[in-house]
């Protein structure tokens, strides 16, 4: 059981580690979609590894205990841990359930803020244009959402590049990228350690909409050449969405200049094991807490009978 129990760690060490590669050498969409399913995995692995070693505590309250119909003397004799571990457990739960809270909070309130700030854009159709001598261009969610472009980024840009600017923004729209966002943070918070996946999954989306930009242009230094343009145009104006000066800037233009990466199935089936092996742990670990507890309330329920005998 204390094996099974670590699993999760491990796994959220590996993913930290294999991220950033898997985010670079896979197709984006697929290097998007692993990492957000992985990080959901691994970050409620985490979650439940340290729940149920906090949940071990119990031994130490033998009233409570008791109330659970549970002999505290057993649990203590079979419990694979001691209290002090229990007790990191515990603490450790609290204040990755309050990072939790904290950060499903503040991507609530950017998201409330994205569609208030949708709604106040000039009616009209996808694209919104906002008078700014200042190059910005990014995609708002909402329903529908909007792509804002400023008056100084499409003076910054060519036509054809203005077309893949907006080809990039309407993927982030279309595929609903800021829900992936919001999986791959609110796992971070939970389990820290993937907080390189969440930077590496941020990455995936990026590149997942300049290959659809690419495909839909058929010209893929075109593409390259419009992100440069707007990233350099752009490098001091926060953006408040999904923009396409997101990200490590230089290596999406590598990335873009160079052929679409292949579907490399041995790294998927690798990290499909992973995720395997810590949904498999938590289940062995599930099963053996629930003998431990089985043997724990044996003592009660023999107890009860002789107690009904006596009345």
């Amino acid at each position: 059981m204390r094996i099974a129990l670590c699993t999760p760690l491990a796994v959220s060490a590996v993913l930290a580690l294999t991220a950033p590669g898997a985010a670079r050498r896979l197709p984006p969409r697929m290097a998007s979609w692993l990492l957000a399913v992985a990080s959901v995995i691994a970050g409620g692995g985490w979650a439940a590894a340290l729940g149920m070693l906090a949940f071990t505590l119990i031994d130490r309250f033998p009233d409570l205990a008791a109330e659970g119909g549970w002999s505290s003397g057993v649990l203590v004799a079979h419990t694979p841990i001691g209290w002090p571990v229990g007790v990191v457990c515990a603490a450790t739960l609290v204040v990755c359930a309050a990072l939790l809270v904290t950060s499903a909070s503040r991507r609530t309130r950017l998201l409330l803020a994205a569609r208030r700030e949708g709604r106040l854009l000039p009616p009209g159709g996808e694209l919104a244009v906002v008078d700014d001598p200042q190059p910005g261009a990014y995609a708002l969610p909402g329903t529908p959402g909007r792509i804002v472009v400023t008056s100084g980024m499409l003076r910054t840009l060519n036509a054809r590049e203005r077309s893949a600017l907006l080809a990039h923004e309407r993927t982030h729209l279309r595929h609903r990228h800021h829900l992936f966002l919001l999986v791959l943070h609110l796992a971070a918070a939970v389990d820290p350690l993937l907080r390189p996946v969440a930077t590496a999954g941020a990455f995936a989306l990026e590149r997942w909409a300049d290959e659809d930009a690419a495909a839909a242009l058929a010209d893929r230094p075109l593409v390259a050449r419009a992100v440069a343009r707007a990233a350099l145009a752009a490098a001091h104006r926060p953006q408040p969405g999904l923009a396409v000066t997101g990200g490590p800037v230089p290596q999406r233009v590598r990335a873009l200049l160079a052929p679409p990466p292949p579907m490399r199935r041995h790294l998927i089936l690798a990290h499909a094991a992973l995720l395997f092996a810590c949904c498999v742990s938590l289940v062995l670990s599930a099963q053996d807490m629930d003998q431990i507890f089985d043997m724990a309330g044996a003592p009660a329920r023999a107890a009860a009978p002789c107690h009904h005998a006596r009345s």
